[in-house]
């Protein structure tokens, strides 16, 4: 029983050491790649200090570490999600947490100067409002996550009409500013654009690994998470805190990035051949899929790099056909 219980944990870290080598082969060759090829020995040589090279300083490294983590910060968002309603399409950009997010930085945009600070505020305010509604429609003398998910996306699509209508009553520039952030870009991320956001990513991770414990309790079902002193209602309402304060902060920065937070949770627990959805693989994989999502992005019709988003919806597309065909068949 010892060895049993042991073997799904020894699995995880293997997995953890293999994806942090795969992230590390995939920064690498972000820092490489551009409209000039960097070797691998020039950009260990600029990142140990041997050389100075603001191509990969400035413009490639907040790029890479940009998409690691907010990859990671999509990935436990929606590990949490998928948690909390305990189905694999609890993710926020399915039950329109992403598009509550992007009507706060839209509102930002539109009605306010748009700054970095209104945008960040501003999607925090509209996920959070989006949630605390589904969770009101959702509450019927009882927690259900079907019924979560289901009246989440029927609020997803309400959201994302009601932003459409925003951006066709905004100005043209606006309009056009929000159109393209909107597919989920991290073309022109610098350095000025990340330090508060990798702060407060860096804060709530530490925050829901704190009580990852408890989130696995939960997993577990109501009655084990309670025998055990788990306080559900305090959890949830923290769990959902968190996911909604990830996803609000990597929508303010890059835009709705979606399907990453769908698909990592759910590939990072086959892969660790783990009973819930546990937060470290679906942090790992999440980083994985976004960096190479951005990297497909660049090449793909090089020199113009495309939005992250496109990649992330065709890639994630082709995965909610299989989860949604699976589901069917079990049913």
């Amino acid at each position: 029983m010892t060895a049993y219980a042991l073997r799904p944990e020894r699995r995880t870290l293997v997995l953890a050491a293999l994806m942090t080598v795969l992230l590390l082969g995939l920064g690498l060759l972000g820092l490489c790649y551009g409209a000039t090829w960097a070797t691998p020995g020039e950009v260990l040589a600029v990142l140990s200090g041997a050389e100075q090279s603001v191509v990969i300083l400035d413009w490639r490294l907040p790029r890479v570490l940009a998409a690691l983590v907010f990859g990671a910060a999509l990935g436990v968002a929606g590990a949490i999600f998928q948690n909390i309603t305990r189905n694999p399409m609890g993710s926020p950009d399915v039950i329109g947490l992403d598009a509550g997010a992007y009507t706060g930085a839209l509102v930002a945009l539109t009605v306010l100067s748009g700054t970095s600070a209104q945008l960040a505020a501003g999607s925090v305010i509209g996920g959070l409002a989006v949630a605390a509604a589904i969770y009101f429609l959702a509450f019927d003398r009882g927690f259900s996550g079907m019924r979560l998910v289901v009246i989440g996306i029927g609020i997803n699509a309400m959201v994302t009409a009601f932003n459409s209508w925003i951006v066709l009553r905004a100005e043209l520039e606006v309009a056009i500013a929000a159109v393209g952030w909107s597919a989920g870009s991290l073309n022109g991320v610098g350095w000025d654009d990340l330090t508060i956001p990798f702060v407060i990513i860096g804060a709530l991770l530490l925050l829901m690994t704190l009580s990852a414990h408890a989130m696995h309790q939960a997993a577990l079902g109501d009655a084990v998470a309670v025998t055990t002193g788990v306080g559900l209602d305090r959890l949830r309402l923290l769990m959902v805190f968190v996911g909604v304060g990830c996803t609000a902060t990597v929508t303010a920065v890059a835009g709705p990035v979606v399907f990453i937070a769908l698909a990592a949770p759910q590939i990072g627990r086959r892969l660790a051949g783990a009973a819930g959805v546990p937060l470290l693989p679906a942090a790992l994989t999440g980083a994985v899929l976004l960096l190479g999502a951005d990297l497909l992005a660049q090449m793909l019709l090089a020199p113009v790099a495309l939005p992250v988003g496109v990649v992330s919806t065709a890639i994630g597309g082709c995965y909610l056909i299989w989860l949604l065909t699976k589901e069917v068949r079990r049913a």
